[in-house]
């Protein structure tokens, strides 16, 4: 028997970018209830960007962050709930009004080349007494021994648990065990692993990533999540039931939940070729509304775009390097029709917190 796996369930967070962030507080509290019910113990609600996601142009959640908060904390007796918190688009006034509803724990996300930007939230949040998990968005950007050098940073300010983030779903199982492996060499924090579909690794890095001895893994009913999704929870608990992990979750419970509840929302076909893409060059899809920008204007197919952009920079995105690539490549001479890419599927502006 494999030790025990927390499974911080993100439905109604991350999964909440395929619904351009409809999910109700009345969603939110019907669904923590039959999750906390099944035996998941960690659930991540509210706007898929985390507090004041809605007060930004990213697109208006169904509802403010204190109603989700309300509807969790009235319908969980033993399971706990958190949120997500990204620095310049959250502020810190917004953990004090999840502390006042008893919010557990909070996930604070930053760029992985931008962690010092966590520090004041990780402390605001210790001194509330939530556990913090520091996740860093983009982890493959840097080395595995540059990536395990920030997580001493993260330990020192207060973190409870550091986040192996694959933010473009294209990292494959070695190159998480490089990075497990390289956070072992100067730390004994607990890891956890959150893993995008677009090369359809989810799962089997989450295996990995269970194997290996990472505690904490993240999926979503029916993987519903931004981009291409993330690992989905009903195929994850059962490869990991499977696997002789110990999990104390209702396999055919949660199963009953997807169907009833998920299900229904997924409206996904194929492949699309800018996730698939996305996946390959690692390429963040909240940066997807500039691409289309610079397609259209020079008559490049995006694909191309986004390959040669992550040759330069696969954390940032800086029109000027944009625009420099998009010149040096020979436009085509017949117009694109950008309408068979689907754009509208792409949230954008996650990254740039300056909004």
């Amino acid at each position: 028997m494999y030790n025990k796996i927390n499974i911080i369930e993100t439905t109604l967070r991350d999964g909440s970018y395929a619904i351009n962030f409809k999910f109700t507080s009345q969603d939110t509290a019907i669904i923590c209830k039959n999750l906390e019910k099944a035996g998941f113990e960690y659930i991540e609600i509210g706007h898929g960007v985390g507090f004041n996601g809605t007060n930004t142009e990213l697109g208006k959640s169904a509802s403010t962050d204190e109603e989700y908060m309300i509807a969790a904390r009235s319908s969980l007796t033993t399971a706990k709930y958190g949120m997500f918190c990204i620095p310049g688009i959250a502020r810190l006034a917004d953990i004090d009004l999840a502390s006042k509803h008893g919010m557990n724990f909070i996930r604070i996300g930053t760029n992985v080349d931008k962690i010092k930007e966590s520090e004041p939230f990780i402390k605001k949040a210790k001194q509330n007494g939530m556990f913090v998990a520091a996740n860093y968005m983009k982890s493959y950007a840097l080395s595995p021994t540059e990536f395990a050098e920030q997580v001493t940073r993260s330990e020192k300010w207060g973190a409870d648990l550091v986040y192996i983030v694959d933010s473009a779903g294209g990292m494959f199982p070695e190159t998480i065990r490089n990075y497990f492996q390289a956070i072992r060499n100067v730390s004994e924090i607990p890891i956890g692993f959150h893993g995008h579909n677009n090369l359809e690794l989810a799962v089997n890095n989450s295996l990995e990533a269970a194997a290996m001895g990472i505690k904490f893994i993240d999926s979503s009913l029916q993987g519903l999540g931004r981009s291409a999704g993330n690992a989905c929870t009903e195929i994850l608990i059962a490869a990991l039931i499977k696997k002789g992990h110990s999990l104390n979750i209702n396999l055919l419970k949660t199963i009953e939940i997807g169907r009833k509840y998920i299900l229904p929302l997924v409206n996904k076909k194929g492949y699309p070729s800018l996730d698939i893409i996305s996946g390959f060059a690692e390429f963040h899809s909240s940066y997807m509304p500039h691409i289309q920008e610079f397609s259209a204007r020079f008559g490049i197919p995006p694909e191309i775009l986004i390959i040669e952009l992550c040759k330069v920079d696969r954390i940032n995105f800086d029109p000027s390097v944009m625009e420099g690539i998009a010149k040096r490549i020979k436009s085509k001479k017949d117009a694109l029709f950008l309408g068979e890419y689907g754009f509208d599927k792409y949230i954008g502006g996650e990254q740039e917190t300056s909004i």
